[in-house]
């Protein structure tokens, strides 16, 4: 009789079967600083103003399947051009997905700059993609002539640019990226995840560069439980990417509340300016503990070196003290030695500092 394992081992792709799950750690009654999470919760008047919303809805109903009242609100909320397309999915994970998949054809690549955004390659596996990576300097910032020589060499099909980068935090710089949008041939995905938290953006380059997708996500201004994502791009390339779109990707209740959401932008963007606020006394307190390496963010977290060999002791440390963070030792030669910190709420950014310098 053919075993369990045998016939996933005929059935199974092998770049399937080399691959990790995405591994989520349980937070548990820690307090959680390793996801990007906003951490501010809603007002109690919006979230009773919602919950009016919600009674209305038909769930007996399938939703929009192009989401059109959800489109016209981000179209707004979003800046995004007049000329431009745009797709909605659930989260930027499935528009990626999406990218990928219109793309995928044998002997493809995908390439993108390391460390960042670890989807880009995971997705580019599934879809049988060859994914080439080009490592940052030193100082995390993008090697613009590697990524040249790549895009002419390798050709790629899609070509990611995390803008701010994750998981380092800085923005790439802005004239790099517009030479690898001259020089590549194929798509040039800006992933705008972090957008509230910084002023730079690739939304207004769209009507000068047809290869130009940006992304972005609502997943960061505080609504990472919706899971919504928008892709704008030209109308010739949204057309074919939204093939690959399964019917009815976002449920009437994401529907309905992300136009709520957006109809009350001001309230998120001001939770934003908390943050990036509390991110500069975050940072502060990171570079006055001497032992540290602590790198500039334009996103919601912070990228900190520990002591040599420490990174491990650390983060059990935290844990221990009940403080959950995001442990990169190990992920890439780059990060040795490096975690990366969520900026909480206050009184939380006050507690992880005290318990870092206690374990230092």
């Amino acid at each position: 009789m053919t075993s369990a394992n045998d016939r996933v081992k005929k059935l199974v792709r092998a770049e399937i079967r080399a691959l990790g799950a995405y591994h989520v750690p349980v937070a548990g009654d820690l307090i959680k600083l390793d996801a990007m999470e906003n951490p501010w919760p809603w007002p109690d008047s919006l979230r009773d103003a919602w919950l009016e919303e919600l009674k209305a809805v038909e769930l007996n109903r399938y939703p929009d399947p192009s989401a059109k009242a959800l489109q016209v609100a981000m179209r707004s909320a979003m800046s995004v051009p007049d000329s431009a397309s745009v797709i909605l999915g659930n989260g930027s994970d499935e528009l990626i997905q999406m990218i990928v998949q219109t793309v995928a054809a044998p002997g493809r690549s995908v390439l993108a700059p390391e460390p960042t955004f670890v989807m880009y390659r995971q997705i580019a596996a599934v879809a049988g993609l060859a994914f080439v990576s080009i490592p940052l300097q030193q100082d995390f910032s993008l090697d613009a002539d590697a990524m040249l020589t790549a895009i002419t060499r390798q050709q790629p099909a899609v070509t990611f640019l995390a803008y701010p980068n994750n998981p380092t935090g800085n923005l790439f710089d802005a004239e790099a990226i517009n030479a690898i949008l001259l020089a590549a041939d194929g798509l040039v995905v800006v992933d705008e995840a972090y957008a509230p938290f910084t002023d730079a953006s690739f939304m207004s380059q769209l009507q000068k560069n047809d290869n130009l997708l940006v992304l972005r996500t609502v997943s960061k201004m505080g609504l990472a439980g919706l899971r919504l994502g928008l892709l704008a791009g030209s109308r010739e390339w949204l057309e074919q990417i939204d093939k690959t779109r399964l019917p009815y990707n976002l449920g009437t209740l994401n529907q309905v509340t992300g136009c709520f959401a957006v109809q009350h932008k001001q309230v998120f963007d001001e939770q934003a300016r908390k943050i990036c606020d509390a991110r500069a006394g975050l940072l502060a307190g990171l570079q006055g503990m001497s032992s540290l390496a602590v790198y500039p963010s334009e996103a919601n977290f912070i990228l900190f070196r520990a002591p040599p060999g420490s990174a491990d002791t650390i983060y059990r440390g935290l844990q221990q003290a009940g403080i959950l963070v995001k442990n990169l030792h190990g992920s890439a030669d780059a990060l040795r030695d490096c975690l990366r910190v969520t900026v909480g709420l206050p009184e939380e950014n006050k507690t992880f500092l005290a318990a870092l310098e206690q374990q230092l």
